[in-house]
């Protein structure tokens, strides 16, 4: 009966996100990147979405971005260069109250310019050895660091792969001049919003006795080395995008080979080149790949821009492209959600203020459940994994719901202004 009304793509859709809330069959315990695969493999079996057709929706941009930041991550990881930085970073905080302040500012401005997915595997052992030394709830800390990274990340191009799609697209000219000018006040409301949220629902935890920080070291000086300069070539490549902005200079640049430059230290110099590649997380990396085939095979059934039409929806209308990304994004993601929206869009005049809403609608949408974002899979994944530390799709939902509500507030305000 329910296939009389809905494609085998979208049905196939609802139930990968019904499992990835329940993440268990039986005795199996499933992860989120099994469940997206096994839905991207099902609809190519089934011929809803034929391979040179999932081929061509899989976006080689965010991936080859993905792999050069991840691999940067690994490094900054695998030396001990990320604790030792964050230990000198936060051990002049010592109570949990400055301490959760420190990280959601810290780590939600880093996400703008290291990718909140690499962020979200950056930070969540920074956390995490938070959490074990300190004794501080490890939920506390892991939604600290999930919606920082969310939220942060909205204000750059290259701050999550969802934006990377928007400043690629030809709306935007100047991506990083209109993403900072345009969304970068509204996000610093925003981080401070979701800390005074955090407060409030962990009341007792902010009550806590003074922390004292241990002295971290750097397990591997060579490779930390090779990272310091990593993260030199990243600034540079950032800054010299910017220059070119500014002077309108012509250029073909594609936002990779920020990521391939950053990652060149690590890859030409380092005897462990082999180990960090090994390492990086090519789950999520087959995750979006499976992702983008899921998502293309709902495109092609009409589906969603049947429920638009059908709605009378202005499409490029703030509120509109706020609401549709923040609901939409629960259902497939961010990142091919905005992939939807913007092949919505080529039929239209679009403007730059309605680039930044589906920027900004899109990468809120990651606060209100687990599967909106990408970055909230690693955190969870990483946490289960490696700390024995679960955050439940009800305990991320009951808070992301109130962030959720309260960004969107802010980043209407301020786009219709």
């Amino acid at each position: 009966m329910l296939n009389m009304f809905l494609p085998l793509s979208v049905i196939v859709l609802a139930v990968s996100f019904i499992l990835v809330a329940v993440r268990q069959i039986g005795n199996i315990k499933l992860q989120i990147w099994h469940v997206i695969l096994g839905g991207a493999i099902v609809v190519l079996l089934t011929g809803q979405i034929s391979i040179p057709a999932a081929i061509s929706y899989i976006n080689p941009t965010v991936i080859v971005f993905l792999i050069g930041i991840f691999i940067l991550g690994e490094a900054l990881t695998s030396s001990g260069y990320i604790q030792y930085l964050s230990y000198n970073i936060f051990k002049r905080f010592k109570s949990v109250d400055r301490l959760v302040l420190a990280v959601v500012f810290s780590m939600g401005v880093a996400s703008m310019f290291m990718l909140n997915d690499t962020m979200a595997i950056i930070g969540t052992p920074v956390v995490m050895l938070f959490a074990k030394r300190e004794k501080i709830n490890p939920k506390l800390m892991l939604l600290s660091l999930a919606f920082a990274i969310t939220i942060g990340s909205v204000a750059s191009p290259i701050g999550n792969p969802q934006n990377l799609l928007v400043a690629s697209s030809g709306i935007v000219k100047k991506p990083f001049i209109d993403f900072f000018s345009t969304l970068l006040i509204p996000t610093l409301l925003d981080l401070l919003a979701a800390y005074l949220i955090l407060r409030l629902f962990f009341k007792k935890e902010f009550t806590k006795k003074p922390l004292i920080h241990e002295l971290v070291k750097i397990k591997d000086p060579k490779l930390a080395r090779l990272c310091k300069l990593s993260l030199a070539l990243l600034g540079i490549s950032i800054s010299a995008y910017v220059v070119i902005e500014i002077f309108n200079i012509s250029h073909g640049i594609s936002f990779a080979y920020i990521a391939i430059i950053a990652a060149l230290p690590i890859l030409l110099f380092s005897n462990q080149r082999a180990t960090i590649v090994k390492n990086i997380d090519w789950t999520t990396i087959i995750f979006f790949i499976a992702l983008f085939v899921l998502v293309g095979s709902v495109w092609q059934s009409g589906f969603l821009q049947n429920v638009i039409n059908s709605l009378h929806l202005d499409i490029n209308s703030v509120p509109t492209v706020l609401i549709v990304n923040v609901v939409g994004s629960q259902f497939i993601s961010n990142v091919p959600m905005v992939a939807l929206y913007l092949k919505l869009l080529e039929y239209t005049h679009s403007t730059t203020a309605i680039a930044m809403a589906l920027a900004a609608g899109s990468t809120i949408a990651g606060n209100l459940f687990i599967l909106g974002a990408a970055s909230n899979v690693i955190i969870v994944q990483m946490a289960e994994k490696r700390y024995k530390s679960s955050l439940s799709f009800l305990d991320f939902a009951k808070i992301g719901a109130v962030v959720t509500a309260v960004s969107i507030i802010i980043y209407w305000a301020f786009l219709t202004v």
